[in-house]
């Protein structure tokens, strides 16, 4: 299995502060099922730098760590880059990193109170870059939260997204849950991923995720999730299915 959003890597951003949470880590991502991980530390969140050079060179030191652990498995290098206005500008810099460090898909976040005006903007020029942006966690976006259809008009724009497991199983509450379930079933997400940040408060729950998927979608759901996140290994291109408008609830009536 493998997991395309997590923050292993040891003193690098909020995720593990030393080597033995980083071990803890690593061995209960195996006990999970996980084979591959991509690392995504945390680039320009207004807290943590981590520019592409970086991050590859922590990559290769953590597989090294891994390789002497003899824990079967494999950190690939990424990154959870922060929206903002000048991301071309860090982009042409080559402090970016996108997904196995082949500029073709790049975890991108936005703020957790607000969809940026120029969010729509990012997503297109992106696109005419030939990077497509996967947007991490939008079910725990307030913005989003609140116009639902702000979401359906990234997808349709041809933005990815990617929703925590944890919301799937309610570590994030009910509302968030409820909007993780909308949003599968108007097939506006394409991945599942941990966003694991240590063993505890933000662990792995993937296979809990893939439980609770199948039992509500049934299992060709889990797959979809699953084969989407391989396919990112070697930069493949990505099933999607046709995006649907979340429709309100009012007095029994639906509107768009």
């Amino acid at each position: 299995m493998v997991d395309i959003h997590c923050h292993i890597l040891s003193g690098v951003d909020d995720g593990p502060d030393n080597y033995m949470i980083f071990k803890e880590m690593a061995n209960r991502a195996v006990s999970e099922g996980i084979t591959r991980l991509f690392a995504t530390p945390h680039h320009l969140n207004g807290k943590y730098e981590n520019k592409k050079i970086d991050v590859l060179k922590y990559v290769d030191l953590f597989n090294g760590y891994l390789k002497k652990e003899n824990i079967p498995l494999v950190i690939l290098p990424g990154q959870e880059l922060r929206i903002h206005r000048e991301i071309f500008h860090t982009i042409e810099k080559d402090e970016v990193l996108t997904l196995g460090n082949q500029n073709k898909y790049l975890l991108l976040e936005l703020p957790s109170g607000e969809v940026p005006d120029y969010t729509l903007e990012v997503v297109y020029e992106l696109l005419l870059k030939g990077i497509t942006p996967i947007i991490v966690h939008p079910e725990r976006n307030r913005g989003l939260l609140s116009d639902n259809n702000l979401l359906y008009e990234l997808v349709q724009e041809g933005a990815l997204t990617q929703l925590t497991a944890g919301s799937m199983i309610g570590q994030f509450g009910k509302k968030v849950k409820s909007f993780s379930e909308k949003i599968i079933e108007h097939h506006l997400s394409h991945f599942i991923a941990s966003d694991a940040h240590n063993v505890h408060t933000r662990g792995f729950c993937l296979q809990s995720a893939y439980e609770r998927i199948a039992n509500l979608y049934g299992i060709h759901q889990t797959y979809y999730f699953k084969e989407n996140a391989e396919l990112l290994i070697n930069g493949q291109h990505i099933i999607t299915q046709k995006p649907l408008p979340i429709r309100k609830k009012i007095f029994g009536l639906f509107y768009s």
